[in-house]
């Protein structure tokens, strides 16, 4: 399997993991059986702009996707459904987050919205990471030659989120530990409400 699709996939797991720990936060508090500091939620957004939105999908569309698009046809298609989802991800996670500050700000009234938004939220980026992983990967690795894959792969291990300048992978680290420091049990290690 090419480098690149293994660091998609391994990219794809770090999202799962933040987007799980949303629905499961979400689901403690639907249950009553915690109150969770807002914190996390925001940590999570935090984390799925500047981390999903600023880098990982860049590197997709330009990288893996546009090599795609030059062969055409089904894997045009394919890549152009694809990359419209990517062009509406920074607007889906506005609304979650104003989803979020309703629920600070009016309390118990504005959560079932704020639960839902989640929900949709969550359902629609995983049903996107699974179009990836199912449809595009496969198509990817028939249609794309040796050649291709070598500068894709070379792109991708060079490619930095252009709005970090010289950060690296660390600042994701500390931010993915802020968020299990915020979180409650089985999801951080963060105190339970």
């Amino acid at each position: 399997m090419p480098k690149t699709l293994n660091i998609i996939r391994d990219e794809h797991r770090s999202i799962a993991a933040i987007l799980h720990g949303m629905e499961y936060l979400v689901d403690r508090i639907r249950a009553r059986k915690a109150k969770i500091d807002p914190r996390v939620f925001r940590a999570m957004i935090y984390y799925l702009d500047t981390f999903s939105e600023r880098m990982h999908h860049p590197k997709e569309d330009r990288f893996l996707f546009s090599a795609l698009r030059k062969r055409g046809g089904e894997a045009a298609a394919a890549v152009a459904g694809l990359e419209q989802e990517h062009a509406a991800g920074g607007d889906a996670l506005r609304r979650l987050e104003q989803c979020l500050v309703r629920y600070e700000e009016g309390g118990d009234r504005e959560f079932p919205a704020f639960a839902e938004a989640v929900a949709r939220f969550v359902r629609e980026y995983r049903e996107h990471m699974h179009k990836e992983e199912s449809v595009v990967f496969p198509m990817a690795e028939r249609l794309l030659s040796a050649r291709d894959w070598q500068a894709i792969d070379r792109a991708f291990e060079e490619n930095r989120d252009p709005l970090a300048g010289d950060r690296d992978t660390r600042d994701f680290e500390k931010l993915f530990d802020r968020i299990v420091n915020l979180a409650p049990p089985p999801i951080g290690v963060g105190p339970e409400a």
